[in-house]
């Protein structure tokens, strides 16, 4: 199963894909994660720190200066420029070279060519997309199973919410918007009225998570038993229902 996440940024889009990702791990599950942002901090969210993070992009761009070798198969990709994360979760930087023809999968490979030739057979692949919308207008079928929308009570974030779901929804594809940072009814009404009757799951603003952002950990090994984690836990377990039946 192939799952992307989208959504304004800074609305908590990395937090939801990494500890998606790692509940998943935790439950047994083979997970790829894909960072497909222009600004890559999934790791972070998984776990494996700032600098660990910021080692691995750096890889990628040392393709630029030939300090890095090319790769031309899609698992030499991801076995060359990934590392293990905790649980089990292999983390992939997709950050891109731009190069007009760029002849391998290192260099300008875009995030949805990707998700086209990463291989999903007996894993669940999770992609954090680029802020906006972008990525989600080129995804085509096949590209993605299910689209995550993450969306918090705020008009600019809802402007991309809005527009995400009705893209995933013009393709036929399967949406289901996470609304984030849910303070009160209000703020869930002023989320529900923006993205229309789709599938939702609501994340209270969690404090746990605050503390995750604010300390550079994963919200999983801060508090996984906190209310605002728990329900991206619960969340984790519903996808892997659908993998399940697929």
């Amino acid at each position: 199963m192939k799952i992307v996440v989208a959504g304004k940024g800074g609305v908590g889009k990395t937090t939801v894909s990494g500890t998606i990702s790692r509940a998943l791990a935790r439950a047994g599950h083979d997970v790829l994660a894909l960072d497909a942002d222009t600004n890559p901090m999934l790791g972070v969210s998984l776990g494996v720190g700032p600098e660990e993070t910021d080692l691995l992009v750096a890889v990628r761009q040392g393709l630029e200066t030939g300090e890095t070798e090319h790769e031309r198969s899609t698992e030499g990709f991801v076995e060359r420029f990934g590392r293990d994360a905790p649980d089990g979760v292999r983390l992939v930087v997709a950050s891109r070279i731009e190069r007009a023809n760029p002849g391998c999968m290192c260099c300008g490979v875009s995030p949805e060519g990707l998700l086209t030739e990463l291989d999903s057979a007996g894993k669940i692949i999770i992609g954090d997309l680029e802020a906006g919308i972008g990525t989600v207008m080129r995804l085509q079928e096949g590209h993605a199973d299910i689209v995550l929308v993450v969306a918090q009570p705020t008009a600019k974030s809802l402007t991309i919410a809005r527009r995400a779901v009705e893209l995933t929804d013009d393709r036929g594809g399967r949406v289901i918007v996470v609304a984030n940072r849910v303070r009160n009814d209000d703020d869930l009404a002023v989320i529900r009225e923006a993205v229309g009757d789709c599938e939702m799951v609501v994340v209270p603003d969690e404090p746990a998570i605050a503390l995750a952002d604010r300390e550079g950990r994963a919200a999983i090994d801060v508090d996984p038993d906190a209310p605002g984690v728990r329900v991206l836990i619960e969340l984790a377990d519903r996808l892997a229902g659908m993998a399940v039946a697929a």
